[in-house]
């Protein structure tokens, strides 16, 4: 990146960053959630926001510095982006437009009200979450204050998966205040079933380590329903073993159900 992005531009600047199609399409909505926030009126209201590539402007830079500019806009719609033929200058025309472009980030305030559908959607889809299908109460203002006190405390933070301009997938860590529990958190993770098998959890996880060590944390605790053998494999072959059993834990269709403990050490 050759400037100095505004902070909200960066996930975009990220996202262009990982792409390889030759052209990409992306709805105003798709964007901003992307960025995890709205974008400007100026956007809504003006093609030439879009097609700015000079100074005093810097948000062009988001696309134009990972090789793309803006070769259409339909305000209030969608905005297209081709990838610059270095050698000519002009656009590639080539096979890889269907390439999956897939951005892992901290979530924003801006992701509530999609993070919360998304709860809602995953726990849906799902026989081993703790919530059942439609018994969660979750609001976008709930979500929202959730966001922003975990980002405070330091200690807590929620990560999203945007794959193609949309979220699907989400992994919460949640620390501890007291100092004598400051080194381990608990982890969640979900994603919707159309999103499965593409690497994404991984990735999730990846992130949170990541997150994890710049906060100093080195215990990562999850537990996974015994029955659940896709997510008992995810977290073993990441690098998580079993510390024991939590026997009959989990009510799920009035039958009881043991979790698996699971633990990954990050030192």
């Amino acid at each position: 990146m050759t400037v100095l992005l505004e902070k909200k531009y960066i996930p975009l600047a990220n996202y262009f960053a990982g792409a390889t199609n030759s052209s990409i399409k992306l709805t105003f909505s798709e964007i901003e959630q992307i960025m995890g926030q709205n974008l400007p009126n100026a956007a809504y209201l003006n093609k030439s926001w879009w097609k700015k590539v000079k100074a005093p402007a810097k948000h062009f830079h988001a696309w134009l510095d990972a090789g793309y500019y803006v070769s259409n806009v339909e305000p209030d719609r969608f905005v297209v982006f081709e990838r610059i033929d270095a050698s000519t200058g002009n656009g590639i025309d080539d096979d890889d437009d269907d390439q999956d472009i897939l951005l892992i980030r901290t979530a924003e305030h801006g992701d509530a009200r999609t993070l919360a559908a998304l709860q809602k959607l995953v726990e849906s889809e799902s026989d081993f979450m703790l919530y059942a299908k439609d018994e969660r109460t979750q609001s976008t203002q709930k979500v929202r204050k959730q966001i922003i006190e975990w980002k405070q405390s330091g200690h807590s933070v929620i990560i999203v998966a945007i794959l193609n301009g949309q979220h699907v997938g989400f992994l919460t860590i949640m620390g501890n205040d007291a100092k004598r529990a400051a080194h381990r958190a608990t982890i969640d993770l979900g994603l919707q079933k159309d999103a499965q098998g593409k690497g994404i959890a991984q990735s999730l996880l990846k992130k949170a380590e990541e997150w994890a060590r710049a906060k100093e944390i080195t215990r990562l605790e999850v537990t996974v329903v015994e029955e659940n053998e896709a997510a008992r494999k995810l977290y073993e072959k990441t690098g998580f073993h079993s510390e024991g059993i939590r026997e009959k834990s989990m009510m799920i269709d009035d039958k009881p159900h043991n979790e698996l403990y699971l633990t990954k050490f990050l030192n």
